[in-house]
């Protein structure tokens, strides 16, 4: 089973980076471990696996990392 987070971009914000999304959410340590796990390929972004540690995420794209499936949401 799979916990669902909505993260909402702060106004003004077109897009939050995948690495940064990741640490923002507490779901690792920092940056160097989100950008380890990202090129691991142990993230993905709306189904599919995703190892661009900058990949821009926009409203309505889905995270997924260790049960938890994130959607990037308008604030």
């Amino acid at each position: 089973m799979s916990n669902q987070v909505l993260f909402p971009l702060r106004a003004g914000d077109e897009f939050i980076e995948l690495y940064k999304l990741l640490k923002a959410e507490g779901l690792v340590e920092g940056g160097g471990e989100a950008k380890h796990v990202i090129g691991e390929g142990m993230v993905q972004v709306n189904g599919e696996v995703e190892t661009r540690k900058r990949k821009k995420l926009v409203v309505g794209d889905k995270v997924e990392f260790q049960g938890t499936v994130l959607e990037v949401v308008a604030e």
